[in-house]
């Protein structure tokens, strides 16, 4: 039987408030505009979904198994405007069947103008992800899936990841199938795993 892997990408990006040159108040951000954003989209798929998962796990008693990559930026909004959506990830966490993956914290671009700015962000996440799941993550998915194998090495050289995530486009891959695990070109350790 075949091993199917799901994984999860979850972000919700923070809302800018209409501000102007005139602007003399450093508040960026629309607290107002979030929070209601936030509990909207917890209501109608962050809770169903993570209720059907656990369900599910539940069902098959631990042989469903599923990865989720969560943002710091959205864990940051969840703990502030949805705390049950919370208790859902931690009710995941618990059953031993969800595995959670590191990524840069604020869902950015970091890698591509300053590498300590990226590891910063790195770090940071895998904190936050220990301290609310007591997990060390293991597997490293970049902003949006980007990939080449600079970013491969810098993500072996930390030690703290066995396996980093790309796209797994058949434009990219030619006659190669993305259902493999590969090895990063140069890379001695980590693996490559493609979504399909």
């Amino acid at each position: 039987m075949a091993s199917i892997c799901f994984y999860f990408q979850v972000h919700q990006p923070l809302r800018l408030r209409h501000y102007t040159v005139f602007d003399k108040n450093a508040q960026y951000f629309d607290d107002y505009k979030n929070a209601s954003i936030c509990r909207k989209v917890a209501n109608k798929c962050y809770l169903p979904a993570n209720r059907l998962l656990l369900d599910i796990i539940r069902q098959f008693e631990g042989r469903f198994r599923i990865a989720y990559s969560l943002t710091g930026v959205l864990l940051e909004q969840l703990l502030s405007f949805s705390p049950e959506v919370m208790s859902t990830f931690d009710a995941l966490a618990e059953t031993g069947c969800v595995e959670f993956l590191a990524e840069t914290y604020y869902h950015s671009l970091s890698f591509l103008y300053s590498r300590d700015e990226f590891i910063e962000q790195i770090n940071k996440h895998t904190e936050i992800i220990e301290n609310l799941f007591g997990q060390k993550p293991r597997v490293f998915r970049n902003t949006e899936l980007i990939y080449n194998n600079e970013l491969a090495h810098l993500i072996e050289s930390t030690g703290n990841f066995d396996a980093i995530m790309s796209e797994g486009a058949s434009h990219i891959l030619g006659l190669r199938s993305p259902n493999f695990v590969y090895r990063p070109k140069g890379c001695s350790k980590l693996k490559l795993l493609l979504k399909n």
